[in-house]
């Protein structure tokens, strides 16, 4: 069947522009609205769905660029996660204060240790070292000094049982002087040792007929030459120290004379202070050094 001249006639594409359609103007023949609204409705999907597939392919794409980014961070091919984040150092609320090595300041010395023995005490040692000026006051009460004596042979200036006791422990010397006070008059007597034990040892046997021969002259009265007197011994050190108080008069010492033993306490704590006194010294000339 034919439909015209011409031949057969081109059919209607519904893909193609208007423009390229087969059909002429003034052929006499309307075109086919309803196909032509068809296509166009056609083509108009199929323009949304190209748009819409193509939208999703790019949120792919980018979320894949995001997620290679962010591995690429990692350095280590994992998302990173709470556990895996960089922390930084925060200070504390408590922060401890900061420590340092300990020090190794050396110990105080001991002024003991300078008086225990002779390879220590070098310090001078004299009548006048021991017991300088010409009197001494303990709290309210004065002494005047009266005579010294100082001598290498210990023996020679004891009494009773003490020259014994001095020789067997190996005294060295005995330095002995007399204060006086009113009519009360003491003897301080001094041995020195080699060693605190020959002292302590020496000190351990003396007894109560153990005494220094009282020392006068100079003004001073004897006493305590045939008179019951009140006699003490003690040590400190490598020192040994002995008192001999009594009455000028020559009466004897009896209980109820305090004042005697008063002045002889005095003594022996004014003696216990110069040799303490003699350590300190030494130790702190020492410590100088």
């Amino acid at each position: 069947m034919s439909f015209g001249q011409g031949g057969p006639q081109s059919q209607w594409d519904p893909w193609k522009p208007q423009s390229q359609q087969p059909w002429n103007s003034g052929g006499g023949q309307s075109p086919d609205w309803a196909a032509l609204a068809e296509a166009s409705e056609a083509r108009n999907k199929r323009r949304r769905l190209l748009l819409v597939g193509g939208g999703a392919l790019a949120t792919v794409a980018i979320g894949t660029a995001v997620a290679v980014a962010v591995v690429s961070a990692n350095g280590d091919g994992r998302p990173n996660s709470p556990a895996s984040l960089p922390s930084a150092d925060i200070p504390s609320g408590t922060a401890s204060a900061p420590s340092f090595a300990p020090t190794s300041a050396p110990p105080p010395l001991d002024p003991k240790d300078f008086i225990a023995s002779a390879k220590k005490d070098k310090a001078p040692l004299s009548p006048e070292t021991l017991f300088p000026g010409t009197q001494l006051t303990m709290g309210d009460t004065v002494y005047k000094k009266g005579p010294t004596a100082d001598t290498r042979n210990c023996a020679s200036a004891a009494g009773g049982t003490l020259p014994k006791v001095l020789t067997a422990n190996d005294c060295t010397r005995l330095i002995r002087v007399t204060y006086v006070k009113g009519g009360i008059a003491v003897t301080m007597g001094v041995a020195v040792f080699d060693t605190e034990a020959q002292a302590l040892k020496a000190k351990s046997q003396t007894d109560k007929k153990s005494f220094v021969k009282s020392l006068s002259g100079g003004g001073v009265k004897g006493f305590c030459e045939s008179a019951i007197c009140n006699t003490t011994s003690n040590s400190y050190g490598r020192y040994a120290y002995f008192a001999n108080a009594g009455f000028t008069s020559g009466k004897d010492v009896t209980t109820k004379d305090t004042e005697v033993f008063r002045t002889s306490d005095d003594l022996q704590q004014f003696t216990f202070n110069q040799i303490r006194r003699r350590g300190e010294a030494q130790a702190s000339a020492a410590a100088n050094e």
